[in-house]
């Protein structure tokens, strides 16, 4: 089999974590396993880098910080395979331009465009492992670029689909995913399986486990994804497509995001395109909006909320003063106070009032919900933040989810 494994921050954290890797990777290619191996720089060496930057400028030009950040997976990669190679197991270290990457140039959040991995299979074939520095790349003029937070994980499966691999497993300091936060329900259990477009919402949902834009790409190149801990032998949580998983759960996991600000504007000009006019400036202000909610317009006005992340809640006012300068909107309140809480699950596409035992379970904890998003396959709900894990306790029993 040709595996692709990556190693995150805290799993590379040290000279002896690094020596651990080594030796999971070393247990690995003695199984008979070709491997490629994609790590992190060591955990707080981002952090460390961005600190010495902002030394000399609060706002440095955006190539010169891929140039830096781009160094601490560079280090990572290098010390992982001067370790192997002194266990006997001939090892070369790549940049994500040696290994063929190319982006766009996007810098601090480039996104991959294609792999050539014409080098990585000749050094495959000639019996060594690979070491990638994750997180990086190269755009069209050689410039160095990164992918942006949690971007070892998209070089990661981008490379496991570029060689066409059997498996690309994550490791991390958790053992897998969880149907909820353990730190909030320590009775929540560990998934042997969940498929791609259920990850996909918990990712985005606010859980942490894994990249939303890696588990996008894993789908549409068909990886299968394994998250695991490189801290035990423990089994992790298989990501595969949905026929993949026999028995279809009505709820997989319990999602929690308090990272969200509702803004309410009321009074809004009840005429044809107003929602557009708000939302399109948004966009173009690099403003994501979640949760949307208007009311039926009465006497040529409306109501209207939304949610924002709480790091974009200035970037929206901006716009939001905008709209009341022109009095098109009489008042817009700000309510940071909140949080959203959802469930997530394949079986809701053939079971009925699965969105009714959500409700009657915030009712029973007399929980007001301000507002409801549904899809597919995931029912998401706004509630004052003060109640989030008492939430996530009630949905996780309410749907059996230790069982």
């Amino acid at each position: 089999m040709l595996i692709v494994q990556k190693f995150g921050g805290t799993s590379v954290g040290d000279l002896d974590r690094i020596q651990n890797v080594a030796n999971r990777v070393s247990k690995t290619v003695k199984e008979g396993h070709k491997v490629v191996v994609v790590v992190s720089a060591m955990s707080g060496e981002t952090n460390k880098l961005v600190g010495y930057a902002e030394h000399f400028s609060s706002n440095p030009s955006r190539n010169e910080v891929d140039m830096l950040l781009s160094s601490g997976e560079r280090v990572t990669a290098a010390l992982l395979s001067i370790a192997l190679n002194e266990m006997g197991h001939p090892a070369v270290s790549m940049t994500g331009r040696a290994a063929g990457i190319v982006t766009d140039a996007v810098h601090t959040k480039a996104r991959i465009e294609k792999i050539d991995p014409t080098r990585m299979h000749n050094e495959l074939n000639s019996g060594k492992i690979v070491v990638v520095a994750g997180f990086q790349g190269v755009d069209e003029n050689g410039n160095v670029t990164t992918l942006g937070r949690g971007g070892s994980d998209l070089s990661a499966v981008a490379i496991a689909g570029a060689l066409e691999a059997d498996l690309c497993e994550i490791y991390t300091d958790v053992s897998g995913i969880y149907t909820t936060d353990p730190r909030i329900e320590p009775k929540a259990k560990k998934l042997d399986r969940i498929s791609y477009d259920e990850m996909l919402e918990l990712a985005s949902l606010g859980a942490k486990v894994l990249q939303n834009r890696s588990v996008e790409l894993a789908k549409k190149l068909n990886v299968n994804l394994v998250t695991r801990t490189s801290f035990t032998d423990e089994e992790g949580t298989l990501i595969t497509k949905e026929e993949n998983i026999m028995e279809k759960p009505l709820v997989s996991g319990i999602a929690l995001d308090k990272n969200q600000s509702r803004i309410s504007l009321m009074g809004v000009k009840d005429r044809p395109g107003i929602a557009s006019d708000i939302f399109n400036k948004l966009a173009k202000n690099n403003v994501n909006i979640d949760m949307i909610i208007q009311t039926v317009g009465h006497d040529g006005m409306t109501n209207l909320d939304f949610t924002v992340p709480k790091n974009e809640v200035l970037d929206a006012k901006a716009v939001m003063d905008t709209f009341l300068e022109a009095d098109e909107v009489k008042e817009v309140s700000y309510d940071d106070s909140i949080c959203k809480v959802s469930i997530v699950g394949v079986g809701m596409k053939s079971h009925t009032g699965v969105a009714a035992k959500a409700f009657s379970s915030m009712a029973e904890e007399n929980i007001n919900i301000l507002m409801i998003s549904t899809s597919e396959i995931k029912v998401s709900m706004v509630i004052s933040e003060k109640y989030a894990e008492l939430a996530v306790r009630s949905l996780h029993n309410a749907y059996s989810l230790d069982k």
